[in-house]
């Protein structure tokens, strides 16, 4: 994927309600506008990188894009699951992550265990992944120290700003 490591950031909205509640496993939704402005060549499935939550600290990140099979989505998301523990939740707060690496694609599981373990087990495998030279530099991006009152100002909402870096 050329458009790796892929840089965007967004206003975090209510996604499907069932990381925290079902899965155990919380994730911040980006809007529509986000989605929709993926380059082509970002496919569906499980991503890593980075994650910061307004002037936050950087955590690591997993990422599902898709229409989450096992659910049968109908309309394609994008859910960062930050590697971190909050106090609370932060929807309206701007999501600045950097994808650096592809772990699997989407699939269907036959029960919610099975889902639950493919999860645990892509966390697992972006926490070894991103201890990497190459992509702990990135938490490092001055991406993360630029927010959003730093960025250009124009008629789209904060939620609508889509960038690549590189």
């Amino acid at each position: 994927m050329r458009s790796l490591p892929f840089f965007c950031r967004g206003e975090v909205i209510r996604g499907f309600g069932r990381g925290s509640k079902e899965l155990g496993i919380p994730t911040a939704n980006f809007p529509d506008s986000v989605v929709e402005n993926l380059p082509s060549d970002i496919n569906t499935g499980i991503y890593y990188g980075w994650a910061c939550v307004g002037n936050g600290d950087v955590h690591k990140m997993v990422m599902s894009i898709g229409w989450n099979p096992y659910y049968k989505n109908t309309k394609k998301s994008m859910e960062t699951h930050v590697i971190h523990s909050f106090n609370e939740d932060f929807y309206g707060e701007i999501l600045s992550v950097v994808m650096v690496g592809y772990i699997r694609p989407e699939r269907s599981y036959t029960s919610l265990e099975a889902l639950i373990a493919a999860i645990n087990n892509d966390i697992e495998e972006a926490k070894v992944k991103l201890e990497l030279p190459e992509h702990l530099k990135l938490r490092d991006s001055n991406f993360f120290t630029r927010f959003s009152s730093d960025l250009p100002s124009t008629t789209a909402s904060s939620s609508q700003t889509i960038m690549n870096g590189h």
